[in-house]
């Protein structure tokens, strides 16, 4: 029980309110004192008002007079003059004076605790103001054994009166906080214990319902993520499925691509100056497609191979990549234009860079193709002395704020309605393959910039594509 959060909370709030009694008990007994010494003077003067109407009364009568008023002597002073009104034999001398005329609170409480600590008893005396104007001092004598006595006896009962207040609060605020606290934790328990169980099952995420305002807030979180994380699950599945799928189509598709690529092999055999022109590039195409075919089968048995590293023309890649492209504009008015230098040769897997080099542009011009307007493509390459750089940037309508949110997450970063998301993921993956990164510079209404680094170092590309 002690390690719930209501036993604990039992434990801590019989201990705070003990301490709160304990704090109030030192001043309760002081002012207990305070009202004893004051009773006693007060019997006091209406003893010695008895004995100074008739002056008659025997010496027996004034012992029971002085006994009743817990007394051993009384000394009243009336106008000016101070008479020992009633007196018994005093065992020893007097021991300590006390004033209660302008007495501090301090004062009271320093002189209760003292009388509380010491179990001598002792002769002190005690003077006060007379009630009803009945003089100007009165002054008693008496023992403090039996103050003690009366202060220790009204203590232990305030201290088991603050007992039995403090477990009865703390069994009132445990059962509360059991049913206002407790019990809403506990059932936040049981929703994320059963979403666990099936986090695919959305009828499992938790409808948020506390009243607490931190409680709900907690309950909302939690919604939130379960519901984020019931959708990447299923996307997950969807991914699994659809990467079977797509390892099937890539098998076909590769035989397939590879008959085609014997058909075209007769083609370079013909007269027609066009199809002399047109076949090595259809051949190259049908090459690639090859490739992709079987590196999508890699992947789906989670052997992506590492780029073959070899040097390579920069500007030969990208004016295959530009005539393909401005074939597949058709009509469109788009333009292209080339700022690579013409010997720049760098390291790097020249079918995988033309991939990522290809899915870029192909970005820019579906984005200019969408927005109805005419635009620009520029690819420029640069090297300084750590990395080559290869920009591709276009005059289109700019990215959408959601897409760049998760730019390279498959199936997340779509950048044109319609898009699978792949593109920039594949790129992404293959230039890290590479050593380098592939990043947007910028991306606004006036067009978007991408930029690819592809590091100089030697020794660490290997370990790179690895």
């Amino acid at each position: 029980m002690l390690n719930s959060l209501s036993g604990r909370f039992l434990v801590l709030t019989t201990v705070f309110v003990m301490l709160a009694e304990v704090l109030i008990f030192v001043p309760s007994v002081a002012r207990f004192r305070e009202d004893y010494l004051l009773l006693r003077l007060e019997r006091a003067q209406i003893a010695s008002l008895a004995l100074l109407a008739d002056e008659m009364i025997d010496e027996e009568l004034e012992q029971e007079l002085l006994e009743n008023a817990g007394v051993l002597n009384v000394v009243l002073r009336r106008d000016e003059v101070r008479q020992l009104v009633l007196s018994s034999p005093i065992p020893e001398p007097v021991a300590e004076t006390f004033d209660m005329r302008d007495a501090e609170a301090w004062t009271l409480i320093r002189d209760a605790i003292a009388r509380l600590v010491d179990p001598e008893d002792r002769i002190v005396r005690v003077m006060g103001n007379p009630v009803q104007d009945g003089g100007l001092l009165i002054e008693v004598t008496l023992r403090t054994a039996p103050l003690r006595e009366a202060m220790i006896d009204y203590g232990l009962r305030i201290l088991v009166l603050s007992a039995v207040i403090s477990v009865f609060t703390a069994a009132l605020l445990f059962f509360a906080v059991r049913q206002i606290l407790v019990k809403p934790i506990k059932s936040v328990i049981a929703a994320m214990q059963s979403y666990a169980e099936a986090p695919e099952d959305s009828r499992r995420i938790i409808v948020p319902g506390a009243g607490i305002r931190e409680l709900r807030e907690a309950e909302d979180a939690l919604a939130s993520m379960q519901t984020e994380l019931t959708a990447a699950l299923r996307q997950k599945d969807r991914l699994a499925q659809l990467g079977g799928a797509v390892s099937k189509i890539s098998h076909d598709l590769r035989n397939i691509l590879t008959s085609a690529q014997l058909f075209t092999d007769r083609l370079e055999a013909s007269d027609d100056p066009l199809v002399k022109r047109m076949a090595p590039k259809l051949v190259n195409s049908l090459t690639r497609a090859i490739n992709l075919c079987e590196t999508t089968l890699a992947f789906g048995r989670a052997e992506e191979p590492p780029p073959t590293l070899n040097r390579v023309q920069l500007a030969a890649i990208v004016s295959d990549v530009v005539e393909a492209e401005r074939l597949a504009s058709g009509d469109h008015d788009i333009s292209f234009s080339e700022d690579v230098p013409a010997s720049m040769s760098l390291r790097a897997d020249g079918e995988q860079l033309f991939r990522v080099i290809a899915n870029l542009v192909r970005n820019a011009r579906q984005a200019i193709i969408a927005s109805g307007e005419p635009g620009e493509i520029c690819l420029r390459a640069a090297e300084d002395d750590e990395a080559w750089w290869i920009y591709v940037s276009d005059t289109g309508p700019g990215l959408p704020e959601k897409a760049r949110e998760h730019l390279f997450q498959p199936f997340s970063g779509r950048a044109s309605k319609g898009g699978s998301g792949l593109g920039l993921a594949i790129s992404a993956d293959l230039v890290r393959g590479h050593g380098g990164a592939l990043e947007l510079r910028r991306s606004d209404s006036s067009g978007t910039e991408f930029a690819i680094r592809i590091p100089k170092d030697g020794a660490a590309l290997p370990d790179a594509a690895e």
